[in-house]
Formats: structure tokens, sequence, C-alpha cells
């Protein structure tokens, strides 16, 4: 009975963080639309949803803490609640880099619209991509899937460079829109670390799985 109360509250544990990583998701979604319509209402939401986000961390890792303190789980069941407590930290700091994207469009509120030669709504869409397939790894406890998040980071950084040099570019042509291609490059940089955070979600899956530190294999692979 004692083992079936254990693995009934690692299942709630898992929904309760499940739940955080759909808000975390649906701010970034919502951040990045704010920005393109200029939706001041929907930044309101997106910092709202921050505050959902906040409260569910405080709950998700004292859940976490108490199972470990209480139950002294071993092997596989331990890997995954420390990885709980990490992919909890990064889905709040993914909800803070959204609420950051939206506190910036509240201040282009009386700002020209002008039009940019670079491409938000792609970042937006492969972040929100690396996001959800991270968090279906994690629901289909599917190692494979997570590793497949890791190549997308790198496609993320190619397009936050490129936004960089064109958005540079632009202000040296054209002095008279620095503050909206300045905006531009904050929420390409806010996005990219949106991936980060996604990428650190994954690898977490996979040492949940595996039990294998996929960030120390990469950084030998790239010291070599």
């Amino acid at each position: 009975m004692p083992r079936i109360n254990f693995h009934q509250q690692l299942a709630a544990l898992k929904d309760k963080l499940l739940a955080m990583a759909a808000l975390s998701q649906q701010a970034l979604e919502f951040s990045v639309e704010a920005y393109l319509e200029r939706d001041m209402a929907l930044c309101d939401h997106v910092l709202e949803i921050e505050d959902a986000i906040n409260s569910a961390e405080t709950t998700v890792d004292e859940m976490a803490y108490e199972l470990l303190a209480k139950e002294q789980p071993m092997a596989i069941d331990l890997r995954f609640i420390l990885s709980v407590i990490k992919i909890n930290g990064d889905l709040e700091r993914i909800g803070d880099q959204s609420a950051n994207i939206a506190e910036k469009v509240l201040k282009m509120q009386d700002a020209p619209r002008i039009s940019l030669p670079v491409d938000v709504y792609k970042m937006g869409e492969c972040v929100g991509i690396m996001i959800r397939t991270a968090i279906q790894a994690l629901l289909e406890a599917d190692a494979k899937m997570a590793e497949s998040v890791l190549a997308m980071d790198d496609e993320v950084d190619d397009m936050n460079r490129a936004l960089q040099n064109e958005l540079v570019e632009v202000m040296m042509q054209h002095p008279e829109v620095t503050e909206q291609a300045l905006n531009a490059i904050i929420i390409g940089r806010n996005l990219e670390r949106s991936a980060d955070h996604a990428t650190n979600i994954a690898e977490d899956v996979v040492f949940w799985l595996r039990g294998s530190d996929v960030r120390h294999r990469m950084s030998l692979a790239e010291a070599d």
C-alpha cells in the first residue's frame, strides 16, 4: 500500500508539472502574438499567466521536496523527482521571458509601427515547437524525442544571430528606426533564451530516463 501511494504522488507531481508547462507554452505564444499585433490586452493576460506560473512553481517544488524527504526514492524515481525540480525552474523562466516580451510591448504602445526585415513569428513558432516537443517527451517518457529538441536549439541560435545582424544593418542605414530595431533584438534574445530553457528540459528528460547527463557529453564533444 505505501508503494502504491508513492506512485500516486509521483503521478500527481507529473500532472502538476504538465499543467504548469501548458501555462508556460501559452504565455510564450501569447507574448509573441502580442508583439506582432501590438495587443496590449494580451500583454496583460501574459502577465496574469506569469503570476499563475510562479504560484505553480512553488507548489511543484513543495510536492517534490516532500517526496524526497518522506519517501527517500532510489534510481529512476529519484532521477524523476530531481528532473522535475529542474524542469520546474526552466518552465518558470520561460514564463519570465514571456513576461519580459509582454512588458516590452506595453512600452511600445505609442511607438509607430514599422516593417522590419526579420521573421519574429517564425522564430517564436520554432521555440514553441521545442517546448511542446520537450514536454511531450516528458509525457511519453521518450528519450529519443527529447534528444530531437537539442538539434532545434541550433536552428533558433542561427535565427537569432541572423535577426541581430539584419537589424544592426537596418539601424546603420536608417537610424530613425533604431528604437524599434532594438526592441526586436531584445525580443529575439528573449525567444533564444526560452529555447535554451526548452533544451534544458529535454536534457533533464534524457537524464531521468537514461541516467546520463547529456550536457556534459555535449561539452566534451565540443571540446574535441
